[in-house]
């Protein structure tokens, strides 16, 4: 299990700008050779947008863009039609295939907070496609086969304990809350890339959100 701490995250974004990002991966001026993938997961971002701040449109493509709202809403355009307000507990996957180009902003008057994941296609090409789950359950597992992984969602009361997926790769991230995983506490923010998880288990410090991706 290799955990990495929030706060050994790459900066990004714009401060002047309102925009404030951390990268759990290789990133943009960002370069490690060392931390590219985990799995068919490329990317974890935490995006924290001021009121009226965004990211205007750019391209994707040969990605598979899944977003978390931790607080506040997301206004999601792209230029395949879709235009959608994400808020907290809903799943956003954009699947960029060939090309998009999409507009991302919080037009709210709060503070936005989201964690932003990409995977990488089995088969790069194909034409884009886009889907919300509004308000997805507890321990409901979304699927993205197109990059072989599943994404599991688990809100934890103190002190309840929840089977981590077996998996050739499994990724956790904290959104909110701590977790003890395999002895080691994990705090809002912080990860654990675990291979060939079998058998493990995460045990709420506190209540706590926590993302799980299970990845062939």
């Amino acid at each position: 299990m290799d955990v990495r701490r929030a706060d050994e995250r790459y900066p990004g974004g714009d401060r002047s700008a309102g925009i404030e990002s951390w990268h759990a991966f290789s990133f943009g001026p960002h370069y490690d050779p060392d931390n590219l993938r985990f799995g068919a997961l490329i990317a974890c971002n935490e995006e924290r947008l001021a009121p009226g701040a965004g990211f205007d449109e750019h391209p994707h493509s040969h990605t598979e863009i899944v977003t978390w709202v931790v607080e506040g809403e997301l206004t999601h355009r792209d230029t395949a039609g879709h235009e959608t307000v994400v808020r907290a507990g809903d799943v956003q996957r954009l699947s960029s295939a060939g090309g998009v180009r999409h507009v991302e902003r919080n037009d709210g008057d709060a503070p936005l907070t989201f964690v932003q994941m990409w995977l990488a296609p089995r088969d790069p090409g194909g034409e884009p496609s886009y889907e919300i789950v509004r308000g997805i359950a507890d321990s409901t597992p979304y699927a993205v086969p197109e990059a072989g992984a599943m994404l599991h969602v688990r809100r934890l009361a103190a002190g309840e304990r929840t089977a981590v997926p077996d998996g050739a790769h499994v990724y956790v991230h904290v959104v909110r809350g701590a977790v003890r995983l395999d002895g080691e506490e994990l705090g809002a923010g912080d990860a654990a890339r675990v291979t060939a998880a079998e058998d493990v288990d995460a045990v709420a410090v506190t209540a706590a959100e926590v993302l799980l991706w299970e990845m062939s």
